[in-house]
């Protein structure tokens, strides 16, 4: 499937600001089941950007905005050819071992009741990692409003709601618990909860299993990312592998609008 993505970003600042340093986790890399076509990332006034990748492999754009300035606008667009890898990770950049994926943060930290959630599948194999996706999926009804980013996985799990995050949060304390090294990855879904609203990117889980390698699950949408898929970014957990973060220098208020399309291409085969 040939997918074009169209993600505009609008900053607006109640008073002129100094500077603006924003640190862009926007461009996916080439894996074994999508190809970039073409990815383009601009900004509508002088800035300066520099490319590299952050210690997980992610792609990263710093952008560097000198003022005054009191608007920016920033224009990521591009096209992936992607395909169904049924859940299978692969072609992707590994600077660091599967066990580091089994560290807990304070998003992800797992109480009684996450263990006891996974405490009949204990990482023996592929079987058990794909049932302990469908389990985190019948507990967490998926909601599409934005909820506190500091929300934990166990009050995601006392709620028995969240969105695309909490979802993503609960099954990697889940999986961590269970003894599967887990991760917190971003993108984009042509048909995620998200599709019609059109104002959040999304994300989902990828799992260790020994032996068998990395696979992805989503458990706000109960199944294997398929070539509907983008993959972006991965972290521990959302705060390492959130798109956009930095600092500005100036006071007043920050508004933010984002607006993200994803489509299939007009240049589909």
């Amino acid at each position: 499937m040939r997918l074009s993505i169209d993600h505009h970003v609008h900053y607006r600042f109640s008073e002129p600001q100094a500077r603006v340093v924003q640190l862009l986790r926007m461009t996916p890399s080439d894996t074994e089941w999508q190809t970039i076509i073409d990815w383009n990332v601009s900004v509508d006034c002088d800035a300066r950007l520099r490319p590299g990748r952050d210690g997980y492999g992610n792609i990263t754009t710093m952008l560097y905005v000198d003022g005054p300035v009191e608007a920016i606008e920033l224009i990521v667009t591009g096209e992936v050819l992607t395909e169904d890898g049924k859940g299978r990770v692969a072609g992707t950049v590994e600077p660091l071992p599967p066990l580091f994926y089994t560290r807990t943060t304070a998003l992800t930290e797992a109480n009684d009741e996450i263990v006891a959630l996974s405490a009949s599948l204990q990482g023996r194999g592929m079987d058990d990692a794909f049932a302990l996706g469908a389990l985190v999926s019948e507990a967490v009804r998926p909601r599409e409003r934005r909820t506190p980013k500091s929300r934990t996985a166990a009050e995601v799990l006392a709620l028995g709601s969240g969105n695309v995050r909490d979802c993503a949060h609960l099954l990697i304390a889940a999986a961590r618990a269970a003894g599967f090294p887990a991760r917190f990855v971003t993108g984009h879904c042509l048909t995620g909860p998200h599709a019609s609203a059109h104002h959040s990117a999304h994300c989902w889980v990828e799992l260790h299993v020994e032996g068998e390698g990395w696979f992805s699950y989503d458990p706000s949408a109960g199944c294997h990312p398929g070539e509907n898929y983008v993959r972006v970014g991965m972290g521990l957990d959302a705060s390492d592998s959130t798109p956009l973060s930095g600092t500005r220098r100036g006071g007043g208020i920050e508004e933010l609008d984002i607006d993200i399309r994803v489509a299939m291409s007009q240049n589909q085969g």
